[in-house]
């Protein structure tokens, strides 16, 4: 009992750093603007071509390149100092940005062939997944630079909760956006998020470099990372879980299709389809900055990652657009507390002088699930037809969940109090 209370006194702990608030904008910003961007993009394509697999391969390109490049990246971000690293990768962003806003100029493109055009995308894709290699280790190791370790649960619960509200809030404004502004500035939009994201970044001092190897040879590097996350039972489970989870759960990204050609509500309903999960993962903001997680860990993200394939197995089967704005919020509100545990886990569990190659491998099973789920949702689609895959992955995500909890008790029981009170008590 004495652990939870720790965590109740005060859930606004991490908040009381400055420079944690000034992380808190920038990451916000950036993966507004990276998940924007994904979306914005996904209409535009499906406009172009109509057809489902052009979805997957959009995924598949951020994805290669992200995966490829994860490890070597977690490497250098180990190496290297946080915040210039970070300054250079919100730069590339920007480029990467502004390059699709032209892409989707009228002016620009006039006589450029649609298949130009479409190439041009998808390679401006992958690179932004060669960035995304970097971005993601990078923030995770800035982190927990900014409050002291008996801060960082909460800091995780807000760090969390901030991505998971930004990462549906932007697709969701996209969809609303590209009716009242259309596709070309609603990628201005993308562009001015990543410089306010710049600007931000300048307010937080350089940190530094913890890791004691500086000089370490790659492999041997790699190597050591490797072997942490595949020997600590905990983390390799949460990862695991809600990378197959995500990787089947994908059906979001199809939802131009369902907003165009199945629930017939064009670019204002789809707006609203990508706004419910927003709700969901606020909500979910709220109550695991009071209520901790920490109890019984384990079986509340099995809990969180099944009800998460229910909503999607509901949301595939519906023609009623209300049920479906319902199943959308409850995939957002569950998909949210999943999030929020398993970062909580990595961030309890990972040395500092490993967080880069521990959140690269991360990145390798989970950062890339969303793109991999979009692939497998679009080439599943065209297979099976649109609902049929949709449910289909819903049902495989149940699946994985009661496997894992039946082949892995320890995993079920796992409870993260012991671990919380010891950084309650530590710096």
């Amino acid at each position: 009992m004495s652990s939870e209370k720790p965590l109740k006194k005060d859930p606004y702990a991490a908040l009381r750093f400055k420079e944690f608030n000034t992380f808190l904008l920038l990451r916000f910003a950036m993966v507004f603007a990276w998940s924007m961007q994904f979306i914005i993009i996904e209409w535009q394509v499906y406009s172009i071509t109509k057809d489902p697999l052009s979805l997957g391969i959009i995924g598949l390109m951020e994805v290669i390149p992200a995966i490829s490049l994860a490890l070597f990246a977690g490497h250098i971000v180990d190496q290297k100092e946080k915040k210039g690293l970070l300054v250079k990768c919100i730069l590339a962003f920007s480029v990467i940005s502004f390059g699709l806003f032209l892409l989707t100029w009228p002016v620009v493109i006039g006589d450029i062939s649609t298949q130009t055009i479409l190439y041009s995308i998808y390679f401006l894709v992958f690179l932004g997944g060669l960035v995304r290699a970097f971005l993601g280790p990078t923030i995770f190791s800035l982190l927990s630079l900014l409050v002291p370790k008996k801060v960082y649960p909460n800091a995780a619960t807000w760090s969390s909760s901030v991505w998971q509200i930004a990462s549906v809030a932007g697709p969701a404004l996209a969809g609303f956006s590209i009716t009242l502004i259309g596709v070309h500035w609603s990628m201005c939009t993308v562009f001015a998020c990543s410089i306010f994201a710049l600007l931000a970044l300048s307010q937080i001092k350089k940190k530094p470099i913890l890791n004691p190897k500086i000089g370490e040879p790659v492999m041997q590097s790699l190597s050591e990372g490797i072997k942490f996350v595949f020997n600590n039972k905990t983390v390799l489970g949460a990862i695991t879980l809600d990378m197959v989870a995500v990787l089947f759960g994908g059906a979001i990204a199809l939802l131009p299709i369902f907003a165009q050609d199945i629930l017939k509500v064009g670019p204002e309903g789809f707006g609203f389809l990508r706004a419910a999960p927003a709700v969901g993962a606020f909500l979910t903001m709220i109550i695991t900055a009071y209520v901790p997680l920490s109890k019984n860990a384990g079986l509340k993200l099995l809990s969180a990652i099944f009800a998460f394939g229910i909503c999607i197995i509901v949301f595939g089967l519906s023609t009623i657009f209300w049920v479906s704005l319902i199943a959308l919020f409850f995939s957002g509100v569950f998909d949210g507390i999943s999030v929020v545990i398993r970062q909580t886990i990595l961030q309890l569990k990972t040395p500092d002088h490993m967080r880069g190659r521990v959140s690269a491998v991360n990145s390798m099973f989970v950062g890339s699930s969303n793109e991999l789920g979009a692939f497998e949702s679009g080439l599943t689609a065209r297979l099976m037809g649109t609902v049929t895959a949709v449910v289909f992955g819903g049902s495989m995500t149940l699946l994985v969940v009661l496997t894992t909890g039946i082949i892995s008790p320890t995993f079920r029981k796992l409870d993260l109090r012991k671990d919380l009170e010891e950084h309650e008590n530590g710096e």
